[in-house]
């Protein structure tokens, strides 16, 4: 079964780049070779620093959108468990 995972990249610049994918190692691998979001094409390298796991694509989606909302502190507090 599928399973799904939203992700935190921390760009080059220090800033914060949330996405969702089915494989986290090859997205990061994909963002680092410029094949990524555009935000992040121009900010490598990048490198995964949190990810959850979902079930389904849409719970993945959900969350993504709710982290994204965040601000920059709740994001670090959430990287920092």
């Amino acid at each position: 079964m599928q399973k799904f995972y939203v992700y935190l990249v921390r760009c080059s610049d220090d800033t914060l780049y949330c996405g969702y994918s089915t494989n986290v190692e090859a997205r990061e691998r994909a963002h680092n070779e410029g094949k990524g979001a555009k935000y992040t094409r121009a900010r490598l390298p990048v490198r995964v620093v949190y990810s959850e796991e979902f079930a389904t694509r849409s719970e993945a989606q959900q969350r993504e959108y709710a982290i994204k909302k965040l601000t920059r502190k709740e994001k670090e507090e959430l990287i920092e468990g």
